[in-house]
């Protein structure tokens, strides 16, 4: 019985590769260096899949940024303002793409489908040129095979690829896409044509967007390109891989008849339906890869259940064509549970990381060829039942609460606009009000203090000394620049969910359990693996701390519950929005008590809100309806003159846009920015919004300056289609990522943009 891995983690286990790229883009390193990290992660990663039995294993899943800005680099769709001239594309051109550079913006970038890992989206029109200029995926299969390893060659799909973009700046927005398929498939064909060459037998293309709510002409798109590939895949075995959800009934039909394809893929942990498909009718003679094994999360898989699954599957596809495999990238999960080396024993007994999730996969594959292991199934069972009956998942006073819940919709009594007043008389703020989304540059200095009483080598006393003096300098920043309302910075924090979940019950941590979320940035995800509770203030002490060294107001900065959830490993034992509901009351008693401590401005930030939202629109108006519920329920016994601020960024909002004006909240800020402006188009179309808004105005992620001419360009694109006196002026996200010298000159020319519209709008009047 064989055994496939969709793909896996690239930063490696002690994220090697994040410290190699962010070596090379500080000019600490070159080309080779870099180069020659990722050539050991791959080898270590091929290596370990075979030396795990793995038969079907893939290459090209690894990426200096992402798999898509990989595609756009293969297709040579490098739009115009990067200035590439033809030829190989090296890493100047790539990294513009993604990062930017010092005289042109990058591409936009964000979320690939409902999980936290971005990328960056492919602009495209009818005068994009493509041609064959990135030879990543046969270098790598060459690469592997030197190695000894024989993989499977794995590239985006061309109609995912496609249905993944957006027309270019000055192209129609309403562009079709799919048009561009007859130009991009001879790339594809020269792609094949090379890797038949170098010998492979099998190919993977990702077309996760099957599992969308495809109409008659996207499907027919497949039928299209998958028919004109035909005689360039002929000779090889092709497996469409799925992944994130069910695959509806018409795309399954669809799939299932490409005569070129030889596999398909599902994902039947988020896909049950699709198994019932499966069932009711599978094509004779085609290999099923039944994704059994969980790829988004992190508990250890139940290897019964899986099995008996397997063994139904088998009985319908066949022995000899049944594949064991994961559910999707492991990408998306930990790297390797051996790292953890202080987690709780009972604990650590419930998971399964990338690695162990390697030997789940050949474990199933085993047992159905009647080679089980015994002990091994024995000792997840036992896990499996502990887990089942432990006393520290459960705790009964924070079910009776969350239960309580149901039957009010916890809105705050008076609307937005009396709120508004109520504030301003309070907060007494300019037109334009200025701040910035929370956290500020994370030196080398202000992490080694973190890292050191982690590992108490200075006293909680010292710790205590070092936080307060960076928050003042922070603090005294923002004064000089003349923002309005200030922020402490976050120097406690390392992440933002981690840092509240170490102080909330029913979360466990990890010491090494990075996930890409993009380019170099990781983030570590709690697990709640129980109910969840507050035991203590969080925050109380340095928003208070902070606001005691300015008289400007000084937001309390919270992450929000549905955000919490999002960027965790969640509790697979209950419904989500169960335990969503047990974040918010946990939050709620926060926000009361920083109201309490004379915080007059709390921002609880909703970033993965869009995130969260389920890949089929059936589905939608159920996860709104909690998720939007949560968030209110945080705020809903607060004064009006507390001001509530939220925080989104990096997903497309326009289609929830009446969900976030039903999340009630004061004031939201945005991204926008780097995604040309996007957000904005909903307003332009009618959408009235009365609450406080501040669409970014410069995008965080790249080292770019804008200028202040750029920035008040922006915020009367703004004023076009918003009221005066609701609008913020605001970066796109936090600062952590950038360094000082980026910061300063940045919100130098943000303030001034703001002063400079100010004043042109007061000598119009």
């Amino acid at each position: 019985m064989a055994s496939h891995i969709v793909g896996y983690p690239r930063m490696g286990p002690k994220r090697e590769l994040k410290f190699a790229l962010e070596s090379f883009w500080d000019g600490k390193s070159s080309a080779e260096d870099l180069e020659k990290v990722a050539t050991d992660l791959r080898a270590s990663i091929w290596k370990q899949m075979a030396d795990a039995g793995i038969k079907y294993i893939p290459s090209n899943t690894f990426s200096y940024y992402d798999q898509v800005l990989d595609t756009t680099a293969m297709l040579g769709a490098v739009p115009e303002r990067y200035s590439w001239t033809g030829g190989e594309i090296g890493f100047d051109t790539y990294f513009s793409m993604a990062r930017g550079n010092a005289t042109v913006p990058a591409m936009e970038m964000t979320k690939w489908f409902d999980t936290n890992y971005h990328f960056i989206v492919p602009e495209l029109g009818p005068n994009t040129k493509f041609t064959y200029a990135s030879h990543k995926a046969v270098n790598e299969y060459k690469e592997a095979k030197a190695l000894g390893v024989d993989t499977v060659p794995v590239l985006v799909g061309p109609v995912s690829y496609l249905l993944l973009s957006k027309p270019a700046k000055g192209v129609e927005k309403g562009f079709p896409l799919l048009s561009l398929l007859s130009s991009i498939l001879p790339v594809y064909k020269e792609v094949i044509a090379e890797l038949k060459a170098a010998g492979a037998s099998w190919i993977q293309f990702d077309e996760p967007t099957l599992v969308l709510d495809l109409d008659a002409q996207k499907l027919a798109a497949f039928s299209a390109a998958y028919t004109e590939l035909e005689s360039a895949l002929s000779g090889l075995n092709v497996l469409v891989e799925t992944y994130f959800a069910d695959v509806p009934a018409e795309s399954f039909k669809t799939l299932t008849s490409l005569s070129s394809v030889t596999a398909y893929g599902f994902d039947l942990v988020r896909g049950t339906q699709t198994l019932e498909l499966v069932k009711s009718g599978f094509p004779a003679g085609k290999y099923l890869f039944a994704g059994v094994v969980d790829g988004r999360n992190i508990w250890a898989d139940d290897l019964a259940s899986s099995l008996s699954t397997l063994q139904s599957l088998e009985a319908i596809v066949g022995k000899d064509k049944l594949v064991v495999s994961t559910s999707c990238s492991l990408m998306h999960t930990a790297v390797d549970l051996v790292n953890e080396t202080k987690l709780d024993s009972e604990i650590k007994s419930w998971l399964a990381f990338a690695a162990q999730k390697v030997v789940e996969v050949d474990a199933l594959a085993k047992a159905l060829a009647g080679q089980k292991d015994e002990a091994y199934f024995a000792a997840n069972a036992a896990a499996q039942a502990s887990r089942k009956s432990s006393p520290r998942v459960t705790n009964e006073e924070v079910q009776k609460a969350a239960n309580a819940l149901r039957g009010s919709d916890h809105r705050r009594s008076t609307n937005v606009s009396a709120r508004l007043d109520a504030q301003q008389k309070k907060l007494n703020l300019p037109v334009l009000p200025t701040t910035t989304i929370g956290s500020f540059p994370q030196t080398v200095e202000l992490r080694r203090v973190r890292r050191e009483y982690k590992a108490k080598k200075i006293s909680e006393e010292e710790y205590v000394t070092a936080i307060k003096e960076e928050i003042s300098k922070v603090v005294k920043l923002q004064e000089e620049l003349d923002i309005d309302v200030l922020v402490h910075g976050e120097p406690e924090r390392n992440d933002m969910v981690e840092y509240f979940g170490e102080q909330l019950s029913g979360f466990a941590f990890t010491a090494n359990g990075w996930v890409q979320s993009y380019g170099s940035r990781c983030v570590k995800p709690p697990i709640i693996y129980g109910d969840v509770s507050r035991p203590n203030p969080m925050t109380v002490f340095w928003s208070t701390t902070a606001q005691s060294m300015t008289s400007r107001p000084m937001k309390g900065m919270l992450t929000g519950p549905v955000t919490i959830l999002n960027w965790s490993f969640v509790r697979n034992d209950q419904p989500r929005f169960e335990t969503c509901y047990q974040i918010a009351l946990a939050i709620k008693k926060e926000v009361e008590d920083l109201e309490a401590a004379g915080i007059q401005v709390i921002q609880i930030d909703e970033a993965a809100l869009r995130e969260g939202l389920p890949l089929r629109k059936a589905e939608h108006a159920f996860y709104l309806d909690w998720a939007v519920h949560s968030f209110r329920i945080t705020n809903c016994e607060i004064k009006d003159t507390t001001q509530i601020h939220t925080h989104m960024c990096y997903s497309n909002f326009n289609d929830i846009i009446h969900s976030i004006i039903n999340m009630d909240a004061d004031v939201i800020t945005i991204e926008n920015s780097r995604s040309d402006e996007k957000l904005l188009s909903v307003f332009r179309e009618g959408v009235k919004y009365g609450a406080g808004i501040g669409p970014g105005v410069y995008d965080i992620h790249s080292p770019r300056i804008p200028s202040t001419e750029e920035i008040a360009d922006r915020i009367n694109k703004m004023l076009a289609v918003l009221d005066t006196n609701i609008l913020w002026v605001n970066p796109d996200c936090g600062l952590k990522t950038r360094k000082y010298t980026e910061v300063k000159p940045a919100l130098t020319n943000m303030v001034s943009a703001a002063k400079l519209i100010r004043t042109q709008l007061a000598s119009a009047k």
